[in-house]
């Protein structure tokens, strides 16, 4: 990765943060962008070699934009890893319109128009990487809405791998199941539910444990590097192995 131009975005925090410092070390250019205030004044402390970016995943101006703010800074990217997300959990009978409308539009729409706006910025060859989630093949009751958002990017993932392929731009999935990341406090549930949650989805993972930010790092770091080089539309799981039976 060294002397790579990266843009992470959801990078203050998580897997996206572990992620900018693990590729900074390597010598990659990092760029990350977030939306809170709080998180991007602490990630400029911790990525002291990195551009740290104001860019609200859920602002469609914002999403169109954002590759006219990347060439402020690099003349083209290696890779981009589409990290940002919500996660909000409710049964069906509680989710709004504003949950169904916050949760499309940071997953879906905000990692679609972010990719839009950046293709005159991505080079050939260059590497995308989407963050989606186990949640988004298999079924868990109360996140309707968030796994039909993470459905949708698999899809995504695997149709812009062939329509980008001419352009010498690879595009895989990373789909990480239960990770100890800011976003399992995010979800809406009450903290015993939480801590049941967590508890089922360790039982059912062969290693038996909730997987780490570094973990997941490494993986989108093999693909957005030249180590994936023949690897394209394809989903790569980190969850330990979970299993429903």
């Amino acid at each position: 990765m060294n002397n790579k131009n990266i843009l992470i975005t959801g990078g203050t925090t998580g897997i996206g943060l572990a992620t900018a410092q693990l590729l900074s070390a390597d010598g990659a250019k990092v760029i990350v962008t977030g939306r809170n205030p709080e998180t991007l004044a602490a990630a400029k402390k911790v990525l002291t070699d990195v551009v740290v970016l104001p860019s609200d995943s859920s602002d469609l101006a914002a999403a169109l934009a954002l590759g006219g703010e990347v060439k402020k800074y690099v003349d083209h990217l290696d890779g981009v890893f589409l990290n940002a997300g919500i996660a909000t959990f409710a049964p069906i009978e509680a989710v709004t319109p504003k949950n169904y409308d916050d949760t499309f539009n940071v997953n879906v729409r905000g990692l679609y128009f972010q990719l839009q706006s950046l293709l005159p910025v991505l080079g050939n060859s260059s590497s995308v990487v989407f963050t989606s989630s186990i949640a988004g093949s298999i079924a868990f009751a109360g996140t309707s809405i968030y796994s039909a958002t993470k459905a949708a990017v698999i899809s995504l993932g695997k149709t812009l791998a062939v329509e980008l392929a001419p352009r010498g731009v690879r595009v895989n999935v990373l789909s990480p199941g239960p990770i100890d990341t800011p976003i399992l406090n995010k979800t809406g549930l009450p903290p015993d539910q939480l801590k049941g949650f967590e508890e089922t989805m360790v039982a059912r993972s062969l290693l038996k444990r909730i997987g780490t930010s570094d973990e997941v790092a490494r993986a989108a770091r093999f693909l957005l590097s030249e180590d994936s080089s023949n690897i394209t539309g394809t989903e790569l799981i980190i969850d330990g192995g979970v299993r429903l039976n």
